[in-house]
């Protein structure tokens, strides 16, 4: 299998990079982003791309490929609704239309969050603006696109966000993610699990087109425990 990582460097973006890199299904990761992952991986191609809204320059390099899992995201905190959706739904599908007509057969995995409106009429701005994606997204011919709605996660394997505050917070949380885990099943999840979910997704698609957490979690143990097996 052959994918893209569009947000490699963010906290999830890296966990997804991670596992599919020790994935031996995946034998070719394309790691698109504004800035370089730092990584070097026999099967890792980056391409540096400064204008993630024009793909035209890099479009020749972005066909052939089976999944692409976009980790791109931005906190809502001091946006006007009309900047959000700018830097958020506008940026998606600026991507994900050239990626459709590149490549009718990939499965396209996005991350959303918990709680996303897909009314698109609730009083939430980013859960609007989030569940507008959503529907914007499902629309496109790919062969299937998957929506991925976790709750809070944790990160694995020594992965940092790249806010000061967020890594701040996991530092503090940390000690109570397994009792989280325990009391709030549906709520939590981690690094590790949410990346082998899209992997199986990404290749194997899954029963419905939105995923919560609850979902992800039960893919990710599944595809763990087969790994370990």
């Amino acid at each position: 299998m052959k994918v893209i990582i569009f947000g490699a460097t963010g906290m999830i973006g890296q966990g997804v990079l991670r596992e599919c890199l020790l994935d031996p299904q995946i034998d070719r990761v394309t790691a698109v982003g504004r800035s370089a992952t730092g990584q070097q991986h026999p099967k890792l191609r980056e391409l540096v791309h400064a204008d993630l809204a024009d793909l035209a320059p890099i479009a020749g390099e972005l066909a052939g490929h089976d999944a692409c899992f976009y980790c791109l995201g931005v906190s809502s905190t001091g946006m006007s609704e009309a900047e959000y959706t700018r830097v958020t739904y506008d940026l998606t599908l600026k991507v994900a239309r050239p990626l459709a007509e590149l490549n009718p057969t990939m499965t396209f995995v996005y991350i959303s969050g918990s709680g996303a409106d897909g009314s698109e009429r609730g009083r939430i701005m980013w859960a609007r603006v989030k569940g507008k994606i959503e529907n914007a997204l499902r629309a496109l011919p790919f062969r299937a696109s998957f929506v991925f709605r976790p709750g809070f996660i944790q990160p694995m394997h020594g992965i940092r966000s790249r806010t000061r505050l967020y890594n701040a917070m996991y530092a503090v949380l940390a000690p109570l993610y397994p009792l989280w885990k325990l009391l709030f099943p549906g709520l939590v999840t981690n690094t590790e699990q949410l990346a082998r979910a899209m992997i199986a997704v990404g290749r194997d698609g899954a029963a419905k087109y939105v995923l919560e957490t609850r979902d992800i979690n039960a893919i990710g143990q599944r595809e763990l425990a087969a790994r370990a097996a």
